[in-house]
């Protein structure tokens, strides 16, 4: 009997612990090069609640965790980081402005519309798929990301693909 229970609490602990594999935007650039896997950037800020309750109630649920770290190059962005990013032959640089200022890859990525938290997906290619904006459920989420990493976006509108889902 305690052997089952230390064994029960043991397994739930590593399912638990399960995180998403946060990478940098250079790092899924690169890997993207090879692999043909879509990118996910979570762009979020420091001072950024809603992105912090994102953090907790949706990225560290195990089954997103596993989700986006077997289909995904994850990457965790902050919006108002400081240092310089090359990819793609250009350099985006951080802009001060006011007391804090802004990346410009965080600009190019959200078109300008600078509201956080906000999930980014573009194909290994780099190329824009979509921009879901604000905080997502573990629920709403999931269906996102399988819309997405089954490339239903190319043939199915989201509405119509969200009514029919069903968990796998």
């Amino acid at each position: 009997m305690k052997y089952t229970l230390a064994l029960i609490v043991l397994i739930s602990f590593s399912v638990q612990a399960q995180e998403v594999n946060w990478m940098s935007v250079e790092k899924a650039y690169e890997l993207s090069k090879t692999d043909s896997k879509p990118i996910l950037i979570d762009v979020y800020t420091d001072w950024c609640g809603w992105c912090k309750k994102m953090d907790k109630d949706t990225y560290a649920k195990a089954d997103i965790a596993e989700f986006i770290n077997k289909n995904y190059y994850a990457v965790k962005f902050n919006a108002e980081q400081k240092d310089s990013i090359h990819i793609m032959d250009h350099t985006f640089n951080f802009v001060a402005q006011g007391k804090r200022g802004y990346h410009e890859l965080a600009a190019a990525l959200l078109n300008g519309k600078m509201s956080y938290p906000a999930t980014v997906f573009l194909t290994s290619k780099f190329e824009m798929i979509t921009i879901v904006p604000g905080y997502q459920t573990e629920k709403e989420f999931d269906v996102i990301l399988n819309y997405v990493e089954g490339e239903h976006y190319s043939s199915t509108p989201y509405e119509e693909f969200s009514a029919s889902y069903t968990k796998k």
